[in-house]
């Protein structure tokens, strides 16, 4: 037999390059994303004073938003009705709503053609059936998220109504297949088309979050619910509350885009510029237009959770200077 060391070391080549990636591939799925060991490794930025751009005037709340919709309001609004939407919040970038939905009621099947859809269940039982997983039933503080391009319904199980809050995009309206007839839409035609592809999930966004079960109960630290190039809903969970800052700390402002709040848990304090302060609890909402210092905070003793709703995962925050990171 020849001997041939150059095709030998070659085939040891090819098996080593093999074997470093079948080991970069399983320390990649064990591993966190490389992107947050990144943010880790980090020392804490240095806070940077500059002019910052801000309103001469402070922006008004336009209609529907403004400080706060207490869901004891809301529901006193439609009482007596089991099928009803009210519109709360809108921006270039988000339509928020609380819908109702009777005993036996069903969506029809639909999807977004660029965005996700997401919502937190309030009360009831609501199936969700979600392209490419298996249906499930989500009830008090069910956290879900459908990304761009994936087909979705839901429905009414049980004996009483499902109340939700639904963020959708704005500007957008949903999509259907061909087994439905879509819903009229005014300024919008439905034309036959066809697409490839969709979205998924990660490691970060999934179908739910059970925040009852994996979190007030399991005690999960997870911190952001959904994240994407256009979409950031971060959980900001605190156990106990803390002595009320002077009024003079406003926290912080942002200068491009609005935030919306929805507490989930306990009770929460919010100062917003040219408003009063206001305390919260469960399924209140609060919001702070663009270009207002703003500042929340838990209240009270016990624990306290609120969903922070932005457009931008990397986002600014103007601060006070001296007080960046304060809040």
């Amino acid at each position: 037999m020849t001997f041939n060391r150059w095709a030998l070391a070659a085939a040891l080549a090819l098996a080593g390059a093999a074997l470093i990636a079948v080991e970069q591939a399983i320390a990649q799925d064990a591993a966190p994303d490389q992107a947050t060991l990144v943010r880790a490794a980090r020392p804490p930025a240095k806070p940077i004073t500059a002019w910052a751009a801000k309103p001469a005037k402070l922006p008004p709340y336009v209609a529907p938003n403004k400080l706060i919709y207490r869901l004891a309001d809301v529901l006193a609004a439609h009482k007596g009705k089991a099928n009803w939407k009210q519109t709360v919040f809108t921006s270039r970038d988000f339509i928020g709503e609380w819908i109702s939905m009777a005993p036996g009621e069903k969506t029809k099947t639909q999807f977004y053609a660029d965005d996700r859809v997401f919502w937190v269940v309030q009360s009831g039982q609501m199936k969700v059936t979600i392209e490419g997983q298996e249906p499930f039933i989500a009830t008090k503080h069910f956290l879900v998220q459908v990304p761009k391009r994936l087909q979705y319904s839901m429905e009414t199980v049980g004996s009483e109504p499902v109340l939700s809050f639904q963020m959708r995009p704005a500007g957008e309206a949903p999509d259907y297949p061909l087994s439905e007839t879509p819903t009229p839409v005014k300024g919008v035609g439905y034309v036959q088309a066809t697409y490839t592809g969709h979205g998924d999930y990660d490691k970060i966004n999934h179908p739910f979050i059970d925040f009852e079960k994996q979190i007030v109960q399991g005690g999960e630290k997870t911190g952001v619910w959904i994240r994407d190039d256009h979409t950031y809903v971060t959980i900001l969970r605190s156990q106990t509350g803390v002595p009320t800052p002077p009024d003079d700390q406003w926290g912080h402002f942002h200068a491009n885009f609005p935030e919306i709040w929805l507490i989930v848990e306990g009770t929460q304090q919010f100062l917003v510029q040219g408003e009063k302060l206001v305390t919260v609890k469960d399924g209140d909402l609060v919001a702070a237009p663009t270009g207002r210092y703003h500042r929340a905070m838990p209240f009270g003793d016990g624990p306290s959770t609120r969903l922070a709703y932005i457009p931008r995962p990397d986002n600014l925050h103007w601060f006070q200077p001296g007080q960046a990171g304060g809040n």
